[in-house]
Parts: C-alpha cells; sequence; structure tokens
C-alpha cells in the first residue's frame, strides 16, 4: 500500500515518482487482466486468477467429459436395442405368415397339393428368418442368434463410479421368460426354435404328398400351438428390449440434463461478465492516464529544489 509522504526537498531519491511508477504498474497489470479476459471470455485463465474456482472447475470439467463419454455409450446401447426390436419386429411378421399358412392348410377343403404348396411357401418365410436373424448384427456380432452378450458402462457417482446396464440375449437369460429357458430364433437348424421344444421349421421343407408331417391332420393343433408360443415368446423378448430401451431413453435425458447444469456451473466459475470487465478495464485505462500525468510532475519536483544550489 503506497503512502503519500512529506518532506521531500531531496533530488537524489524521488518517492513521490516511484509511488507513481508503482501505480502506473499496477494499473497496467490490471489492464492487461482485462484484456485477457475480454478476448478469451474466460474469467479463470490460469490457476493464480481464482485458485478455488481453478481446482473446483476442473473437477466438473473432468466429471462433465465422463458424462459426454457415458452419453455416447448410452447412444450405442440404444442403437443396439433399436437393431435388435427392429429384427424381432421382422420375425414376428414372419411368424405370423406363416402360423396363416399352417392355418389355413388346416382347412379340410384343401387337398394334398395345396397342403404341399403352403408348406413350401411357409419354409420360404422361415429361410427369410434364418436371413434375418444372420443379418442383425453389430460391430461384427450376432444380435439375436441366442449368443449375443455385452455390458454397457455408465458414469453414475460423483468419483466416476460405473453403473453397469446389460443387453443380454444369450439363452441363459431368464429375464427372456421362454417356455424352456432356451430363445434361440436361428429356423433351419434348431430343433427349439424361439425356446419351443421340438419345434424345428426346417420340418416346413419336408412335407411332401405322401408324408404331410406336420401338416397331417394329427399334428395341425400341435404345430398352430407351437408357433403361437414361438410367436408369443419372440414378442416377450421384444417388449424385454422395449423396456430396457424405455430405461437407456431415461438414462439419456438424465445424463443430458447432468451436463447442461455442469456447463452452467463451469461457464459460473470460469466465464467472464463481459460488462463488468469492460468496466473495469475503462477504470484500470482512466488510472494508467492518471499514473502517467502524476509520474510526469513527481518528476518535475527535484527541479524546483536545484534553484537552491545554484549559483
Amino acid at each position: 500500500m503506497p503512502f503519500a509522504t512529506g518532506g521531500n526537498a531531496r533530488i537524489r531519491t524521488n518517492i513521490s515518482a516511484e509511488n507513481a511508477y508503482n501505480a502506473l504498474e499496477a494499473s497496467n497489470r490490471e489492464i492487461s487482466l482485462r484484456q485477457l479476459r475480454l478476448s478469451t471470455g474466460k474469467r479463470i485463465n490460469n490457476a493464480s486468477d481464482d485458485l478455488a474456482g481453478y481446482i473446483t472447475s476442473r473437477a466438473l470439467s473432468s466429471r462433465n467429459g465422463a458424462l459426454k463419454a457415458a452419453l455416447n455409450t448410452v447412444g450405442d446401447a440404444n442403437n443396439i436395442t433399436s437393431i435388435a426390436m427392429d429384427a424381432l419386429d421382422n420375425l414376428s411378421s414372419l411368424i405370423i405368415q406363416i402360423k396363416d399358412s399352417v392355418a389355413q392348410a388346416a382347412s379340410g377343403a384343401l387337398g394334398t397339393d395345396e397342403k404341399v404348396a403352403l408348406a413350401k411357401s411357409a419354409y420360404r418365410l422361415a429361410q427369410q428368418i434364418q436371413t434375418v436373424v444372420d443379418s442383425t448384427v453389430f460391430g461384427g456380432k450376432q444380435l439375436i442368434n441366442g449368443s449375443y452378450s455385452a455390458n454397457f458402462f455408465i458414469g453414475i457417482s460423483y468419483s466416476n463410479t460405473l453403473i453397469t446396464l446389460s443387453v443380454d440375449l444369450t439363452t441363459s437369460n431368464p429375464d427372456l421368460n421362454v417356455s424352456n429357458n432356451n430363445f434361440d430364433v436361428n429356423s433351419t437348424n434348431n430343433i427349439n426354435f424361439a425356446g419351443i421344444s421340438n419345434l424345428n421349421l426346417q420340418s416346413l421343407n419336408d412335407v411332401s404328398a405322401t408324408d404331410l408331417g406336420i401338416f397331417a391332420d394329427s399334428m395341425m393343433s400341435t404345430t398352430l400351438t407351437s408357433l403361437a408360443n414361438a410367436l408369443d415368446n419372440v414378442t416377450k423378448v421384444g417388449a424385454y428390449l422395449g423396456g430396457f430401451a424405455t430405461r437407456l431413453t431415461s438414462q439419456e435425458d438424465l445424463i443430458k440434463s447432468q451436463i447442461v447444469n455442469y456447463d452452467t456451473a463451469i461457464s459460473r466459475l470460469e466465464d467472464a461478465d463481459v460488462a463488468q470487465e469492460q468496466l473495469n478495464l475503462i477504470k484500470a485505462q482512466f488510472l494508467q492516464q492518471a499514473s502517467l500525468i502524476s509520474l510526469s510532475q513527481a518528476n518535475q519536483n527535484p527541479n524546483s529544489y536545484l534553484q537552491l544550489i545554484r549559483g
């Protein structure tokens, strides 16, 4: 803190000039600080600007980065569930068409040739089911053939502890709630299609004029019931994924809100108040001009005392 001192009748040491010079330096620093904040838009450009604010804002930024990464993870999980749900919806439509063909073949008005034709047509739909299963892929992994399982780690606590959201479409997942706990929609090579024991869609291709097989009158009721149960199981898996997708949507909304809130907190700490900084800049510029004038005047003071020693 500078002091105004009297007794300045000295020419070797000019205290007034030194005080004015120090004030000028302080004004210059203040101007530089305000110009830096206005040019960067940030109140905290380094730790010396606000030590506590610097530490807090860096912690908030770290947490916010984890939330943004978690948001991407939720997006990946959403992509997978959407792809799988769309495929299962397609499978449901195909199974319904197969079931309709079987129901049509149950009519006593149809001859053997018509029933064989319906069976072959249904088998083509079964082959399309296999195509859907084989082509439902994400990240190089089959999604609905009964083998897919994945964990999605989403930051949940202040210390970035992770919560796991699991998408499990393996045959061992009890949440799928299928009749024999062995859900698999491979159509042409699985004897337990969609979790139904002894339901093999390959049998559709085995129907012939000499052996109607699953289209025989004695088997028709079992075939229709099995297809109905298979459709029910596929629908249950779709519902399982639908519930998971609902949770992901909720988590996505939560993370987005948290990101905005963290951005707000970081902005409050780091961002410069442009109006306030401009006012302080103008104030510092006035003080700079005043210090320059005072320094100039103080430098002239020793000249007055030189008159005493002139001969």
